[in-house]
């Protein structure tokens, strides 16, 4: 009886926590490094594109291939501009037919062809800058391929 009792109070035990890894790591080894060297160091983790120093550290000590992902800010920008640039370039056609469909339908003929007319030569000023665009583009690609 005394066992049942005990039985009853000591509530079925759950291992928590995480699972344990088959191959742990257990061997650890550290290296000092000047200031000049630390400042190597971190460069070339950074062009490495990997998640951890670790990683990198035996990457390295095991001779293994590790790639150097270097980003250009003005080549970033430059793309993010000219993607937000197309978008308004999408906003204004969806825009420019809603225009034309309005000024037939509540304007005099005369009217919505001299309204049309001030469209029109907007319009070919936003084709010459769309052409400058696509030359600095490519003027910009053909840099950025030569480097």
């Amino acid at each position: 009886m005394n066992e049942e009792k005990e039985n009853k109070r000591l509530p079925s035990r759950k291992k928590g926590g995480r699972k344990p890894k088959t191959n742990p790591a257990v061997f650890r080894y550290t290296v000092n490094f000047n200031a000049v060297e630390h400042a190597r160091f971190l460069t070339l983790f950074e062009q490495s594109g990997l998640q951890s120093k670790a990683q990198f550290i035996a990457a390295r000590v095991f001779s293994e291939e590790f790639r150097v992902v270097r980003t250009d800010r003005a080549a970033l920008e430059y793309v993010a501009k000219l993607t937000a640039l197309y978008q308004q370039f999408r906003s204004v056609g969806v825009n420019y037919n809603q225009v034309v469909k309005e000024l037939h339908v509540h304007f005099s003929e005369k009217k919505a062809l001299a309204m049309l007319y001030k469209l029109e030569k907007t319009t070919m000023e936003l084709i010459e800058l769309s052409r400058k665009i696509v030359e600095l583009s490519n003027t910009f690609e053909n840099q950025w391929l030569r480097e």
